[in-house]
């Protein structure tokens, strides 16, 4: 026997150490339960062979026995929460073998190669990461009673877990750099075999699952007793993860090693692709009731107009060439709807089906559908408010700068008033605040026809799979200001589509963008901001006039 010991039989017995570690706490929490009841089953022996005589020990025994049948009864409750409550599942797109038989088939190879189980199914997830998921808990089993279908295999009990993969991964990576990157991953299924790994795991995801049924009324005592048991064996469960992480690292080394480290640059560039797109392309669309039906190709149009204006990327588009992993599916397109889909839902909190208030749009629709709809919704909001504005200050207040119509030009002396005035911006804020207001009315109005409201609409929300807020929200509430500059912003769009021959156009890193005479206008932002933060005119009229554009046309509104 060699006297060296790997890196994997190193991590595989630590993770098994430390399941060990994590079950004890479950024992130990057992034996505590059960000490009242066997003090009081000493006692009633005691008493039965006469050994405790007098009426002192008899009521010392009743009160030990009430005492432990009480214990009985709330650790009964306990454990029933624990093994029935439904830990977590993160909501996926679920993957046919008959939609990617050839994803299946690689990745039961590389299980072979590995010599460890192969998933039990494949998901995908809108997200730049790839796991494995348990899903054996009898609640997904009755989860899916409920719904009338028959039992998956992946939730019937001893099934291995389920390969959860980051859909942009499958668009933009290569079918080999795909491999080398689930390798580890599939790797994982080994440890999770192991009795007492998936033993401790299970008391955990229960004791998540309590915890969080512990919030609701009445139940909290479950919740804090939850906690509890999750801070005494946090450290454990930590380390057993990262024992079996470590183990199937080392097993992953025979596979595609080398290639692996090349695909690992790839995973940090789809990251980075990733984020952009949902916040600065999918979010925009997603604010005017439309889901853009492709991102996974999105991404790649993105990652590719990146690697084409960073130098440090130069080369990337060379990979272009090669088979992608989408390939591997039998219907791409189809898979890429769901996958945006639940990304809209996941980040954003729309509706898990379509609607009149919320339908896809292609690529090639964006700059009409979303972009200019968009300048026009905000052009119309920005005039309501100084609508309403104009209609609350006192008569002549404003006698000389008025401009009736929706124009550009009415925007700037509303907005130019304050630094002639020395109002110190009162202007502004109020008209900042009264965009704010209206916003969140129509944000309300708009989650009330959907069906995300109170009580028993909620109810019903939820039943259709309707999220009332993102499970993963891409960005924080905007300030006023903000939203403010992106109102002014816009009209300015409006005015230069309308009188300067511009038109609305799509940047695959910045979103939406205005065009002049084809070419992007990439210096709007700093006019504006002085405008709204400073209230001064003067660079954002020198700008309008450089372009041709007229500020006191009026523009079309929605």
């Amino acid at each position: 026997m060699s006297g060296t010991v790997s890196t994997k039989e190193v991590g595989a017995q630590s993770a098994r150490s430390r399941a060990l570690a994590v079950l004890r706490v479950r024992s130990r929490a057992l034996a505590l339960a059960l000490l009242p009841a066997a003090f009081a089953v000493v006692l009633v022996a005691a008493r039965t062979t006469g050994r405790l005589a007098g009426d002192r020990w008899g009521t010392a025994t009743l009160v030990v026995c009430a005492v432990a049948a009480l214990v009985l009864l709330v650790a009964g409750v306990f454990g029933a929460v624990v093994l029935r409550a439904a830990p977590a599942v993160t909501p996926t797109v679920a993957l046919a073998e008959a939609a990617a038989p050839d994803l299946y088939r690689m990745v039961r190879d590389l299980a072979d190669r590995m010599q460890v189980p192969a998933p039990s199914a494949i998901a995908l997830t809108p997200d730049c990461d790839s796991w494995l998921e348990d899903r054996t808990h009898p609640a997904h089993r009755r989860r899916g009673a409920v719904a009338g279908r028959p039992a998956a295999p992946e939730t019937v009990p001893g099934a291995a877990p389920v390969l959860v993969i980051g859909s942009p991964f499958l668009w933009w990576m290569r079918v080999a750099e795909l491999r080398a990157v689930l390798a580890p991953v599939v790797a994982g299924t080994g440890p999770s075999a192991h009795p007492d790994i998936a033993d401790a795991r299970r008391f955990v995801r229960g004791l998540d699952a309590a915890a969080d049924v512990g919030n609701r009324p009445g139940l909290g005592w479950i919740g804090r007793t939850a906690r509890l048991l999750l801070r005494l064996c946090r450290t454990d469960a930590a380390e057993m993860e990262r024992g079996v992480a470590a183990a199937a690292a080392d097993r992953a080394q025979g596979v595609d090693y080398g290639l692996r480290i090349v695909a690992q640059e790839q995973v940090g560039l789809a990251y980075a692709g990733w984020d952009r797109l949902l916040t600065r392309v999918a979010l925009p669309a997603w604010r005017m009731g439309r889901w853009p039906a492709h991102l996974d190709t999105g991404v790649v149009r993105a990652l590719t107009e990146l690697s084409r204006r960073d130098r440090l990327a130069e080369g990337f588009t060379s990979r272009l060439g090669e088979r992608p992993a989408c390939d591997l599916l039998e219907q791409p397109g189809v898979i890429d709807e769901a996958a945006s889909l639940l990304a809209a839902r996941l980040f954003h909190g729309g509706p898990a089906e379509v609607g009149p208030d919320w339908s896809p749009v292609d690529w090639a629709a964006y700059p009409e559908e979303v972009v200019d709809r968009k300048w026009r919704t905000e052009a119309a909001r920005l005039h309501r408010s100084l609508d309403v504005l104009a209609g609350a200050a006192p008569q002549g207040a404003q006698a000389g700068d008025a401009v009736t119509g929706p124009t550009l030009e009415r925007v700037l002396r509303h907005l130019a008033s304050d630094g002639a005035a020395g109002a110190d911006g009162a202007d502004a804020d109020a008209l900042a605040g009264r965009l704010s207001a209206d916003l969140a009315r129509e944000e309300r109005a708009v989650a009330e026809r959907a069906g995300v409201g109170a009580g028993a609409a909620g109810a019903g929300a939820k039943a259709r799979g309707v999220d009332a807020v993102p499970l993963f929200p891409l960005q924080a509430p905007r300030s006023g200001r903000d939203l403010l500059a992106d109102h002014v912003m816009a009209m300015v769009c409006c005015a230069a589509v309308d009188s300067a021959g511009g038109a609305p156009g799509l940047d695959w890193l910045d979103g939406p963008v205005l065009l002049v005479a084809g070419t992007r206008c990439a210096d709007l932002a700093p006019p504006v901001l002085a405008l709204v933060e400073d209230g001064d005119p003067a660079p954002l009229r020198e700008w309008l006039a450089d372009l041709g554009i007229r500020p006191e046309k009026p523009v079309r509104l929605v």
